[in-house]
């Protein structure tokens, strides 16, 4: 059985007895709640897809933790051994160094990246970029060949095409000569081509990870350096402080590189919180308004209900539970509204001719995150109980004797 409480509260939400005025600010308050957890979730349900995009397109390409030491395989396998499985996804030989990529009339500077090419037990190359291969095949970097595979964005900007040779000059292995420092130089073909749809394309060459190491002269690098590639890329600081407090290996990860890239997207999605969060936060304290607006309109009934027995504290939850109830629809609609509109964001964007994605496969990336959905709903119902909490205090402490004194 319902409280006398409830029943109140819930008879004055539902009344169309205030005036137009009140009624009016009551549902301005609503609806703001309800438009600002809308606007938050599917705000934040799209900067979690752009994070979601740059982490495949970018970390999927590259190794997540780059380790270099003497009898490297066995002391950083079983270091890993104490982490939990699920976190590690593979962990192999790596051999990577800066490059200069020449041409006739042309060069550019690459990151040159030596993978184990072998059969699909031994191949090293990241999943990501194995699947952004668009043409020639992976199998065709075999050791001592000097193929080479490059991003779609440098093999254009150096006119390329399969079956071309290019040089590739690397200080690494430089040897001196009477003549001064020599770099070390050799000749590739080019025998693919990849598009990871980011930065990569511009400066990432792919190559055997034995063919990379006789060119900077250190036949044993895949012996002394490896990649450990991780389930979640984000957790490669976590891992490589591991392995640095543990041993006395050569630790770095992706932040080195990538790290203020990365930085840059966190703190836009928390200004975009901030700022959408504040929409909330000026709906939810429209409440008050509306609360004080009908606790105006309803003084007499307050009055009278206080001299059959309604104590403060009964009237006090009296409008706590109507500013909850306010908050409740409002957050409701706003939710349902936010994730049906997260969902079909794209043929909305269609149907309404809008173009906001050039160049990430024509549609907005879209990633939910439930637990932040329900802290979203959950903030908005706090504060529209908090700010339910001056004007129901006000209610309890009307005196009957006033209220009733001309009637």
């Amino acid at each position: 059985m319902r409280s006398i409480t409830f029943s109140i509260a819930l008879r004055y939400s539902r009344t169309k007895a205030y005036s137009a005025f009140t009624r009016f600010i009551q549902r301005f308050a609503l609806g703001g709640i309800a438009v600002g957890v809308m606007a938050l979730i599917v705000v934040m349900s799209v900067m979690n897809g752009f994070e979601g995009e740059l982490k495949q397109r970018i970390l999927g390409g590259v190794p997540h933790i780059q380790v270099q030491g003497e009898q490297v395989h066995s002391e950083l396998t079983t270091l890993l051994e104490q982490r939990a499985s699920d976190e590690i996804q593979s962990i192999s030989p790596y051999v990577s160094t800066e490059a200069l990529i020449q041409v006739p009339g042309n060069l550019a500077v690459v990151t040159l990246q030596g993978f184990n090419t072998g059969d699909s037990k031994s191949q090293s190359i990241p999943p990501a970029l194995q699947r952004a291969l668009i043409a020639g095949q992976w199998s065709s970097l075999a050791a001592g060949d000097y193929n080479i595979i490059l991003g779609q964005t440098l093999a254009n900007q150096l006119n390329l095409a399969i079956g071309d040779r290019v040089r590739i000059v690397s200080s690494k292995g430089a040897v001196y000569s009477p003549l001064g420092m020599l770099p070390s130089q050799r000749t590739f073909r080019l025998v693919g081509v990849f598009a990871m749809q980011s930065d990569l394309d511009k400066h990432l060459a792919v190559a055997n990870i034995d063919d990379v190491a006789r060119l900077i002269r250190n036949p044993k690098a895949s012996k002394t350096h490896v990649q450990v590639q991780l389930q979640d890329a984000f957790n490669a600081p976590k891992i490589a402080s591991f392995i640095r407090s543990n041993s006395t290996l050569i630790v770095t990860d992706w932040r080195q590189r990538y790290g203020q890239l990365f930085d840059a997207v966190s703190m836009e999605k928390r200004m975009m919180w901030l700022m959408l969060a504040l929409i909330i936060a000026v709906a939810a304290f429209n409440t008050l308004s509306a609360l004080a607006m009908v606790i105006d309109d309803k003084r007499h009934d307050i009055a009278i209900l206080q001299t059959i027995g309604l104590t403060q504290a009964q009237v006090r939850r009296v409008f706590l539970i109507q500013g909850c109830y306010i908050g409740t629809v409002g957050t409701l609609l706003g939710t349902l509204f936010g994730v049906l509109i997260a969902i079909f964001i794209n043929p909305i964007l269609q149907a309404l001719g809008s173009h906001f994605v050039v160049g990430l496969g024509q549609q907005l990336p879209v990633q939910f995150e439930w637990q932040q959905v329900l802290f979203i709903a959950a903030t908005a119902l706090i504060l529209t109980l908090v700010a339910a909490f001056y004007p129901a205090a006000k209610a309890a402490q009307t005196e009957p004797s006033e209220a009733l004194r001309y009637d």
